[in-house]
């Protein structure tokens, strides 16, 4: 069975965790992993959830797939040092790695940008721009990289996700 990873930190939306959560484990094994293991994170409006692994403990050797969920959380997540570690592996590989909303500044702090079509947060947009995106309003899929702008967008991003699993 394929494993999905889920990078979680306080502030997180909470419709862009549940709705994937849920989805992904209809058909794979996820995996919350927080910058602390068995820390319980709490959403922009006060729902818990409790991280299943740290990420300076996981391999991206060991998933298939990323998925990085917007909300304030992402500031916090590009702190992680082994978060960005992790991120960046996966990219290395060319494993599908997905990021909604405020979650493009992982990918700007985890990977080169340059030339690919990214979307997010419209606040995010010059971020992106600057860290050598095309930023589009739109979801958008390029490569291993699959990009919304809000929980809108989530059933696009996980169809669209989940397809390059399978």
């Amino acid at each position: 069975m394929k494993k999905i990873a889920i990078l979680l930190e306080n502030l997180f939306d909470e419709h862009e965790v549940i709705y994937p959560y849920h989805r992904f484990k209809e058909d794979f094994e996820v995996l919350l992993v927080g910058t602390e293991a068995g820390n319980v994170y709490k959403s922009k409006e006060g729902f818990s959830l409790k991280s299943d692994a740290a990420s300076r403990d996981v391999s991206a050797d060991s998933f298939d797939a990323l998925f990085i969920p917007g909300g304030f959380s992402p500031d916090y997540m590009r702190r992680s040092e082994a978060t960005i570690k992790l991120v960046k592996a996966m990219h290395d590989q060319g494993k599908p790695i997905a990021a909604i909303c405020h979650a493009g500044w992982v990918l700007a702090s985890a990977i080169d940008l340059g030339g690919k079509k990214v979307t997010s947060y419209p606040t995010l947009k010059d971020d992106l721009v600057h860290a050598g995106a095309e930023w589009v309003n739109e979801v958008a899929i390029d490569d291993n990289l699959v990009t919304g702008r809000n929980p809108q967008d989530l059933p696009g991003v996980v169809k669209a996700f989940i397809k390059k699993l399978t």
